[in-house]
């Protein structure tokens, strides 16, 4: 099986036949965008899913996981920039009425990467090589970017405006303070979270690639970009450092070099191809993690985005992608510099404190400059007025009445300005404990469905004409399948399927994912879990009821072993590579 096509349309029937995934609405005639999962898919997700948490998450003490909702007040996408900037280009066919995003448009019609130009520039294209729709060959209408938030409204009748949200991210920068007091005040600090998102695609195609609704799993990596070497250096074990990437930096494309260079983490490190080292950690953990999902390291490469290509929020971005034989080359995760970014416009937009208290190790002494209100001046003036003048400047600290004096040269009190003669200055020395900063962040950002489609399509085999899914153990939504050899109603047959029964139940209750097979032949049998991507199969025969063993079949070899039900579990569990209690 080489050909693409051929490719595509077995990992669809395979999806569709075995209950993997298929579209949405389907009995309406189904909305272009949307999947469904049935029982594997949603198996195989978890699997997926779990792994990565195990990578990103529960390998380490520096990040919790949090849950946080789809639907967001505005303000939080009008703080984020969303509201202005998540936006593609989009151009109309004025004949058929049919809606192109228009860099993909003119990749498909001209083969060429137009991706982060202006409308202008658009326009301009499009007019020199004489672009028309594909669909009825009519004129385009002028390009513009439209929104890809989708709105709802937050309550019934005349509810405010909302939005699903496009990424996880904001729900983990608004609960960083909160995060941040829970785990005692210390950074780094990441902040993961798995769950649904919501992009109003123009044109979603390319099966689970471009969707309307799908599964992010994604970190907002809190640090302090001044103490990197030093709280880094637990985290980057040698066999880390020595992880070898496939990379094409922005300094090479923009040389027109298309081909990666393999660099160690360490090398992107010391050689400064990243903006910051944490930067390279989570690439490097990123490759491990498509490695431990079955992906050849020889089909994936981060490419650096170009500035014109990146998100408003980023300072330096790679695309981990994944070589396909149906798309080529695609993005499954994304690994955004944000820096201050997002914080900071949280903190402007909602005046809350999502800044991380920096503790000296000792105390400095410093000169600082205040302003007190003059008790004596401003009764005089103020007479009867006093005490309600003195309570309004009460409320500012001095410090903070010295920095206002200075910058307009007075302060205004219910419509009086009160100027420098008002008040009374001084210069203290007092002890500073530490300073407040606006941490740095980092994203690493997956594609949950793309994931599937690529484990998928690299898991599928043929042998002897027969479908294998060969997934790694780790995730594939079964561990192990438990037949009876025969079903009959002969005493010997009921006593075989009542080993199966009990053998699949035992194996159940120590943790196995199983799954319980008597219908067919016993080669039918094999071949629909090799299908599904079971790793070991058990059998109970004859022999079984006689010396307690039963056989154990290898998927990828189809070997088989005869092993006693006394170590069948340890058996299965070394040969899975997993621990079950």
């Amino acid at each position: 099986m080489n050909h693409s096509e051929e490719i595509y349309d077995a990992v669809m029937d395979l999806a569709r036949r075995r209950g993997f995934f298929w579209g949405s609405f389907e009995i309406y005639g189904g909305v272009a965008g949307f999947y469904d999962y049935g029982p594997l898919g949603v198996l195989l997700k978890r699997r997926i899913q779990d792994l990565w948490l195990k990578y990103f998450v529960y390998s380490n003490d520096m990040v919790v996981e949090v849950e946080t909702p789809i639907i967001n007040p505005r303000v939080i996408f009008k703080a984020s920039g969303h509201e202005e900037s998540f936006t593609d280009p989009v151009t109309e066919c004025l004949k058929c009425g049919r809606i192109y995003r228009v860099d993909h448009l003119l990749k498909e019609v001209l083969g060429v990467e137009a991706e982060g130009l202006s409308p202008e520039e658009y326009k301009k294209i499009i007019i020199e090589k004489n672009v028309k729709c594909p669909a009825c060959s009519g004129e385009l209408a002028e390009p513009s970017y439209t929104l890809l938030l989708f709105k709802t409204e937050i309550g019934p009748y005349k509810g405010s405006l909302g939005y699903l949200r496009p990424e996880n991210a904001q729900g983990m920068f608004v609960n960083f303070a909160n995060v941040l007091r829970i785990t005692r005040n210390k950074l780094p600090l990441g902040i993961a979270q798995v769950g649904k998102v919501a992009r109003n695609e123009i044109s979603p195609r390319q099966g689970l690639l471009r969707l309307r609704e799908f599964t992010i799993m994604e970190m907002e990596f809190f640090f302090d970009p001044e103490t990197v070497s030093e709280d880094i250096r637990e985290y980057l074990s040698q066999e880390l450092l020595s992880e070898k990437l496939n990379v094409l930096t922005a300094e090479d494309r923009e040389k027109g070099v298309s081909e990666p260079r393999t660099y160690t983490v360490k090398e992107l490190i010391e050689n400064s191809i990243v903006k910051t080292p944490w930067l390279a950690l989570w690439m490097g953990v990123g490759n491990r993690f498509l490695r431990s999902l079955g992906i050849d390291p020889n089909r994936t490469r981060f490419i650096e985005k170009l500035p014109k290509e990146r998100a408003h929020y980023s300072a330096q971005t790679f695309d981990q992608e994944v070589k396909t034989e149906k798309y080529g080359w695609i993005e499954v995760a994304g690994y955004a510099y944000r820096t201050t970014y997002d914080l900071e416009r949280h903190i402007m937009f909602s005046n809350a404190d999502l800044t991380f208290f920096k503790r000296f190790e000792k105390p400095l002494e410093k000169t600082v400059k205040k302003a007190y209100p003059s008790v004596s001046k401003i009764r005089e003036v103020f007479g009867d007025m006093y005490s309600e003048v003195m309570k309004k400047l009460l409320e500012k600290q001095p410090t903070e009445l010295y920095a206002l004096l200075e910058n307009t040269g007075f302060i205004e009190v219910n419509g009086f300005k009160l100027g420098r003669e008002f008040f009374i200055f001084k210069e203290e020395v007092e002890k500073v404990h530490g300073v407040k900063i606006v941490p740095h962040v980092v994203e690493p950002s997956f594609g949950l469905e793309r994931l599937l489609y690529v484990v998928l399509e690299n898991s599928l085999k043929t042998r002897e004409e027969k479908t294998v899914l060969a997934l790694p153990p780790q995730i594939a939504p079964y561990h192990v399948a438990v037949f009876p050899l025969v079903t009959g109603s002969k005493p010997e047959h009921r006593r075989i399927v009542e080993l199966a029964r009990k053998t699949y139940w035992d194996l159940i209750n120590a943790g196995f994912n199983c799954i319980y097979d008597d219908d067919g032949s016993i080669g039918r049998r094999y071949a629909r879990v090799d299908e599904i991507g079971v790793p070991l199969a058990v059998t109970v025969d004859y022999q079984s009821i006689e010396d307690e063993t039963v056989t154990v079949r290898d998927r990828d070899t189809t070997q088989q072993e005869r092993v006693h039900l006394g170590n069948l579990k340890k058996y299965l569990a070394e040969k899975l590579g997993i621990t079950v209690f």
